[in-house]
């Protein structure tokens, strides 16, 4: 399945500058906004419309899942274990015959990352260029999707204890140099895509790291909650994946949440537009004001939650008030976010309680369910509920 790439450049704003928005009302330059928002500029995805199918457990998996297990309880590599172990005692460990073993030790060896050059516009993967183990190309493109990729794949592993997207070592798969000019990245379900961007708005969409980090946890949802794609259940999806594609900066960086810029998409404009990111975490509504994009249409809060058809009801604008509810409990806290808030927010993401359809109100009273689980009645749980009722939030 395809989605639609950003159709919002300097010369269509020029072009619809006297219209205005019947549902986002304002100046031309936040009709354009608008129009920003209802393109995709958030970055783009079309979810399948139900989870995956999936098989029960058969001997491969189990014994693919002990293995990753062994590495990560040993701070070892999956090679070292099947170095150390040997084929025999995996299969005592494990207790599975041998010819499990050798197939799940051939899955394992086959590369978690891999980036391809696209061919054509529709023509994908295309060659491939780098995988896991290889060494950096010429190509920065290239390079800055590798890592990317990679970073997300083991901050998920590492910090959750979660293998790749769907939790069973899904290899990840990058396309780059995707279209001409092309103002997108996106993941379609499989893979991702990115595109170069036009060099008037957009520059390279693989220059920030979040932004890949956010279309990859796309995927995590897809496979997890599946929420909905509309409204403010599509708001409650976008805000997660900013949440993750956040923490996952953040953790590369070896940041704290009071040092974190809370940014999302800083660098991926060009210099001739007035703005910083795409969106702000810390201050939604403030990541850019521009005479070609308009004002950042982002709320903090319920007071200024904006009803609208556009952007599929809203959900890359009013996705800034849980996006700023993570950001006041992480703040609150102090230390890695990813530790206490982060755990809090997968915990909710992964439950099974987290319905396809769920409100702000709903994510909210599970959030405070979590944190309660989790932690107890102490410093997390009073920082979530206040968290929730800064931004206007009621949990009935």
């Amino acid at each position: 399945m395809a989605v639609s790439c950003l159709q919002l450049l300097a010369r269509d704003a020029e072009r619809d500058a006297d219209k205005k928005s019947p549902l986002v009302p304002g100046s031309a330059a936040e009709y354009a906004t608008s129009r920003l928002a209802s393109a995709g500029v958030w970055t783009t995805w079309l979810r399948p419309t139900s989870p995956p199918h999936r098989d029960p457990p058969v001997p491969v998996d189990k014994t693919v899942a002990f293995l990753r297990q062994a590495a990560s309880v040993n701070d070892l590599t999956v090679e070292q274990v099947i170095e150390r172990l040997g084929e025999q005692e995996i299969c005592r460990r494990a207790r599975v015959p041998r010819r499990f073993v050798v197939q799940a030790v051939e899955r394992l060896r086959s590369p978690r990352v891999s980036v391809y050059e696209a061919a054509s516009a529709t023509a994908r993967p295309g060659r491939r260029v780098r995988i896991e183990g290889d060494p950096p190309t010429r190509d920065a493109t290239v390079n800055r999707a590798y890592s990317a990729l990679g970073d997300t794949y083991d901050f998920f592993l590492r910090a959750f204890g979660r293998d790749s997207l769907d939790g069973e070592g899904l290899p990840l798969v990058a396309v780059v140099h995707s279209g001409e000019a092309y103002n997108n990245a996106f993941w379609d379900g499989e893979q991702m895509i990115y595109g170069d961007g036009d060099g008037e708005v957009f520059q390279d969409f693989t220059i920030p790291m979040d932004v890949t980090a956010h279309e990859l946890t796309h995927g995590v949802v897809q496979y997890t909650a599946n929420l909905s794609f509309y409204g403010q259940p599509g708001a409650l999806h976008e805000s997660i994946c900013d949440v993750f594609g956040s923490l996952v900066k953040q953790y590369s960086l070896g940041q704290t949440a009071g040092e974190a810029d809370w940014l999302i998409g800083a660098g991926l404009f060009t210099p001739r537009v007035t703005g910083v990111a795409l969106r702000s975490m810390k201050a939604p509504g403030t990541a850019y004001d521009d005479d070609v994009l308009g004002k950042d249409p982002q709320p903090a809060t319920m007071d200024d939650y904006v009803r609208t058809d556009r952007d599929d009801g809203g959900i890359h604008i009013n996705s800034g008030i849980p996006n700023h509810a993570f950001y006041l409990v992480a703040t609150a806290l102090g230390g890695h976010a990813w530790e206490r808030a982060g755990q809090i927010w997968y915990d909710v993401l992964t439950g099974g309680e987290l319905a396809e359809r769920a409100l702000f109100s709903d994510f909210a009273k599970l959030t405070m369910s979590a944190a309660r689980a989790r932690y107890g009645h102490g410093e997390e749980l009073q920082a979530v509920d206040k968290a929730w009722e800064q931004v206007g939030v009621r949990m009935l």
